[in-house]
């Protein structure tokens, strides 16, 4: 999730552990440890290799086989110094393991990826049913850590705490609730269109869980679809898009490309620009344009492809524009003449 939310998931779960008495710090020790794991980027911007600083990202300082003796680490040299940790043990100890803790675990409902058993070889997780920035998941956290701020001691503060956390918690469910809505109008567009075990994922649209965005794989690129779930009846519509697959192929084994297949679970496109091979992430961004762009390989003159320096390439959309066009659709569904339109290269190529 965004640095903020972080501020306020982690101020929230802090001040609800820790005691009463204890609560304005404890608001702020949990913002300070919930930011704690995103402190890696720091670090990471010394990478020259682009490709590893976007993959090495929620990585170490994201692992549940790490945190815990972080956790311990810090409970350990505050109760040392004396003061608060000191006089509450316990009730510090559990504040501060489940706020590091939880921030991986939020982190792992983003489309990103998060490596919560780094440093085991297991792709990382990425349950894409909320944004990174969604203000609707922020607002609970936010308006409990507001009020028990000022509330200090008094059982409003504990009231607002518990309601925020829940209200956080129900949302990330509805998330989930919304994502099995969508794949499942998804699961019968694609079965009618013979990609029924075409790799696929689906990702809320920017700030919202209503306009969805799903994206399968097929032998010579993929497919992209939308679905409201405000605004759309009838079948989910598919366009079909090209990708250089046999490029693709033909780069495998190069470190950079086997380490990007791996971080974004296969979901990238091909594209020949200028004699180099680039490669988006599908994950992030929609089509024509995606965040993580990367030119990895040159072809020479013999036709081979030959691994380059990695290079990322700027996202040139306009933020404004899309975040009008993203709340425009989840209120209107195209006319099912312009869906048709879109849809003619849908076909799954044989």
């Amino acid at each position: 999730m965004d640095s903020i939310t972080h501020l306020f998931y982690g101020g929230a779960i802090a001040a609800a552990i820790a005691p009463a008495r204890h609560r304005r710090a404890a608001l702020l020790a949990g913002a300070a440890l919930n930011t704690l794991p995103d402190l890696d980027v720091i670090p990471l911007r010394l990478f020259t290799d682009p490709v590893a600083e976007m993959t090495c990202h929620r990585g170490l300082t994201h692992s549940w086989f790490v945190l815990p003796f972080v956790a311990w680490a810090v409970w350990a040299f505050f109760r040392h110094r004396g003061g608060r940790v000191a006089q509450e043990p316990q009730r510090w100890f559990w504040a501060i393991f489940i706020c590091l803790m939880a921030h991986p675990l939020i982190d792992s409902f983003t489309v990103y990826g998060t490596q919560l058993f780094w440093p085991l070889p297991v792709r990382p997780m990425m349950w894409s049913s909320l944004f990174i920035i969604d203000p609707l998941f922020t607002l609970p956290w936010f308006v409990a850590c507001v009020v028990a701020w000022f509330a200090r001691e008094r059982p409003l503060a504990s009231k607002a705490l518990c309601a925020g956390i829940a209200l956080g918690a129900a949302y990330v469910g509805w998330s989930m609730v919304a994502k099995a809505m969508v794949e499942r109008q998804a699961e019968r567009a694609l079965t009618a269109m013979g990609l029924s075990e075409a790799p696929r994922f689906s990702v809320p649209m920017p700030m919202n869980t209503l306009l969805w965005r799903v994206v399968a794989m097929t032998p010579r690129g993929y497919v992209e679809g939308f679905r409201s779930l405000a605004a759309d009846r009838g079948a989910m519509v598919f366009q079909g898009y090209p990708s250089n697959v046999q490029a693709l192929r033909q780069v495998e084994g190069i470190a950079v490309v086997d380490r990007l297949a791996w971080f974004n679970h296969g979901f990238m496109q091909a594209r020949e620009t200028d004699r180099r091979l680039v490669l988006g992430d599908l994950r992030m961004g929609s089509e024509p344009d995606y965040f993580f762009r990367f030119a990895v390989a040159r072809r020479d003159a013999a036709g081979q492809w030959r691994a380059i320096e990695p290079q990322q390439l700027p996202m040139q959309r306009d933020a404004g524009k899309m975040w009008n066009a993203t709340w425009a659709r989840i209120w209107h569904q195209p006319p099912a003449s312009a869906q048709r339109r879109g849809a003619g290269s849908a076909q799954p190529e044989k």
